[in-house]
């Protein structure tokens, strides 16, 4: 009998009680049934979760996104076809570097003779045919070609010591008939390849002693190199047949020299 008292007893006082007895606890009041506060849950429909993987997909390409539009911002425009074809015409014209190629030169015959005495002493009688050469300087003969011959020819001698020679062809057309000497000192040479250097043509190094000069003349073209000739030991000769329109270069070079002139008996002539 005690034990249902004092159960009656709990049961009225658990009756009393309310939320808000309690502090700190907010009471609310639940007026929808149970089955409207529990979500509807339909199973019948497919539950999409998203995941992890799911969101670092679309965090990357997100960022794939961003990245190819700034690549967008930063990368120039590239030229059409059209624009490059012209570029590509432009570049050829204002190329200063893209010159016609000169026709090939064929080699030079040249042979050598001991009649040195009788050559010296038949050109002494002739006017202009024995110079001197200075030290350090250059003699160039230029011929032009004609329409009555086929080719040129030389003989030169000199006495004591040697000189340098060589020959080359301008495919400039010709102005004169006449043969000109021209004498010029190894600087003087030297500013005429510096002023064709910066014009732009085509230079060409080289040194006597090895058997070449400097060519700068872009319608210049070397037929026998200069060389170092032991003219003072017997008689040194050549010819050239024409290779078109144009002016034969002799030159006889004394530029390395440093002490010593150069007495030079020479002759140039045509042949049919």
């Amino acid at each position: 009998m005690e034990d249902l008292e004092s159960t009656s007893e709990l049961q009225s006082r658990l009756s009393s009680l309310s939320v808000s007895s309690f502090s700190g606890i907010a009471s609310k009041n639940c007026d929808s049934n149970l089955l409207d506060r529990l979500q509807s849950t339909d199973l019948s429909q497919p539950v999409i979760y998203m995941d992890n993987h799911t969101k670092m997909d679309d965090n990357s390409n997100a960022k794939c996104n961003v990245q190819q539009s700034t690549e967008d911002q930063e990368k120039p425009s590239e030229p059409g076809a059209g624009d490059s074809q012209e570029l590509s015409t432009s570049e050829k014209t204002s190329d200063p570097g893209d010159r016609k190629a000169l026709p090939p030169l064929h080699p030079a015959s040249t042979w050598t003779s001991s009649a040195l005495k009788e050559l010296k002493s038949k050109l002494r009688q002739e006017k202009d045919s024995v110079v001197t050469i200075y030290r350090g300087d250059i003699m160039t003969v230029n011929v032009p070609t004609v329409p009555e011959a086929k080719r040129v020819c030389w003989e030169f001698a000199t006495d004591g010591y040697d000189i340098g020679f060589g020959v080359y062809f301008d495919w400039s057309p010709v102005t004169s008939r006449a043969i000109t000497v021209h004498i010029s000192e190894s600087s003087d040479d030297e500013d005429e390849d510096e002023l064709e250097l910066e014009s732009g043509g085509p230079v060409v190094p080289g040194d006597v002693e090895k058997g070449s000069k400097s060519v700068s003349n872009s319608n210049l073209g070397e037929i026998l190199p200069v060389y170092r000739q032991d003219s003072h030991l017997s008689v040194q000769g050549g010819s050239h047949d024409f290779p078109g329109e144009g002016t034969y270069l002799l030159k006889f070079d004394n530029s390395y020299s440093l002490w010593r002139n150069k007495t030079l008996y020479y002759r140039v002539y045509y042949s049919a």
